[in-house]
């Protein structure tokens, strides 16, 4: 069972999906509790995994039987059997939480919103782990037609939003299929291990320059990196609750990992770094994406499009603390995709618990809340600490770590555009709190159900028991996957 591990993370909820999917004809409320089983299977397969990894080494499975590279391999080292662990986890915990709101806004679409939920969480896994290039094309598109699908249930400009991020979607992962398709022009091989041991003598090739060039641009438009931002703050914003609860924390992150795999993995960090010059460029326009995402948010009198452009900020974190070419950086950048995954999570979470009760999200919606929902407001002020960075929370060891490799580093720049946006989030925060503990609450509103505080109380929590455990993961899992050649 154990060795089947890689493959049953990505196979259970694919055939969980195609259950819903009939299921949903027939009895709408199975739907919820196949979901819930799939994905709880494929969240404690991903935790064995993480620990295995971490016990006894990188595993890999062989789709098939086939040896790379020609077949595809199914492959866990220590950074994707983090990240697989997270997105597995934060979509079990998002799917308990977000069930009361599914059955409020979109009732006669649970078995649709089921069937998409669990492909895209599906979609998800499959890139993290897969260590075929082409492979992980075909998964990206799983989770973006699914994230489209998810979005366009939405009410009001949710389906123009959709379109948008359709447009922009598949216009990024025509550029990534492109890079790939240079790759396996010049080295015959899909396999990402293989390439990177055919790559070093081709590094002069403009044709494998043209091929980083290309994964890079159209990883960072699926992943809303400024200025190819511009699909995220809609979609995310008018997407039903547990729509936006669930691809908010996690699409953006596994891209980011994608790069990162890129990278480190594939291109390898000295031609990333050292040949290609482009690491200043990046750093700059990731401090810029961190202003202007804080700057926007702050122009925000929507709760969810305020969380929006706050990602966009987050974004600018991971793509500069990687491109900063050190260990302190790229060890930030990594430990910063699990904390914001997190961090958005339990504030999503939050404006889908005040949703629930006030059916808005605007200033005037978020009046008095603290009296009516003290639970839920509690949770908020934790992900806003978070995003803060304030101590213990996991959101300050992270910016430690992209401060410490921005010092090393020599870029002053990267700094102060994080020092600014962790005061500009002071504000951001502190003015919700002071509206909701000084203004006046609508009579009717009252704290979420339980089903729906005891998730978010759980992830809000968890901010702060990751924070208080940032050594040992950066000691056991982050340090030894990062290459040597990082100074």
């Amino acid at each position: 069972m154990s060795a089947h591990c890689p493959i049953l993370v990505v196979v259970i909820p694919l055939l969980c999906a195609f259950f819903i999917s009939g299921v949903g004809w027939i009895n709408k409320r199975l739907c919820f509790p196949a979901a819930l089983v799939g994905l709880t299977l494929s969240a404690g397969l991903s935790v064995v995994l993480l620990l295995q990894v971490l016990d006894s080494g990188p595993l890999q499975y062989k789709l098939g039987g086939w040896d790379p590279p020609w077949g595809i391999a199914y492959e866990v080292d220590r950074l994707n059997g983090l990240v697989l662990a997270v997105v597995s986890v934060l979509a079990l915990v998002n799917l308990i939480a977000t069930h009361r709101s599914i059955q409020e806004e979109l009732p006669d679409r649970v078995g649709a919103v089921y069937t998409l939920y669990v492909l895209f969480v599906t979609g998800l896994a499959g890139i993290v782990i897969t260590g075929d290039l082409f492979n992980l094309y075909v998964l990206l598109e799983v989770a973006s037609l699914t994230s489209y699908a998810l979005i366009a249930l939405g009410k009001d400009r949710a389906p123009l939003s959709s379109l948008n991020y359709v447009f922009m979607g598949t216009i990024g992962a025509c550029f990534y299929l492109l890079g790939v398709g240079y790759l396996y022009i010049m080295t015959g091989s899909l396999n990402m291990d293989h390439i990177a041991s055919l790559l070093p003598p081709l590094y002069d090739s403009s044709a494998i320059l043209a091929a980083f060039i290309f994964c890079m641009v159209g990883v960072w438009i699926k992943m809303a990196f400024f200025p190819l931002h511009i699909w995220l703050p809609n979609a995310y914003t008018y997407a039903p609750s547990a729509v936006s609860s669930l691809i908010a924390p996690l699409m953006t992150k596994v891209m980011a990992y994608v790069m990162i795999r890129l990278v480190v993995s594939v291109f390898s960090t000295q031609f990333a770094f050292a040949m290609v010059g482009l690491t200043n460029p990046v750093v700059w326009l990731s401090s810029l994406a961190i202003i202007m995402g804080a700057f926007f948010a702050l122009t925000q009198t929507n709760l969810k499009k305020m969380f929006t452009y706050i990602i966009v900020s987050e974004i600018g974190y991971m793509v500069g603390g990687a491109w900063l070419g050190n260990r302190a950086g790229m060890t930030g950048a990594v430990l910063h995709i699990m904390n914001d995954a997190m961090m958005t999570l339990c504030l999503f979470l939050a404006a889908g618990n005040i949703f629930y009760r006030s059916r808005g999200l605007d200033w005037r919606h978020l009046q008095g809340l603290f009296k009516k929902m003290p639970f839920t407001m509690g949770a908020f002020v934790a992900g806003g600490l978070s995003v803060i960075g304030v101590p213990p929370t996991c959101g300050f060891f992270s910016k430690w770590y992209l401060l410490s490799g921005a010092v090393q580093a020599g870029h002053y720049g990267f700094m102060v555009a994080l020092l600014a946006s962790s005061l500009i989030n002071v504000v951001l925060f502190f003015r919700v709190i002071e509206m909701g503990y000084y203004g006046r609450a609508d009579p009717s509103v009252k704290e979420a159900p339980a089903d729906m505080v005891t998730p978010l109380l759980i992830v809000s929590a968890g901010l702060v028991a990751v924070g208080l455990y940032t050594g040992p993961i950066v000691t056991h899992v982050i340090q030894p996957f990062l290459p040597p050649g990082l100074g």
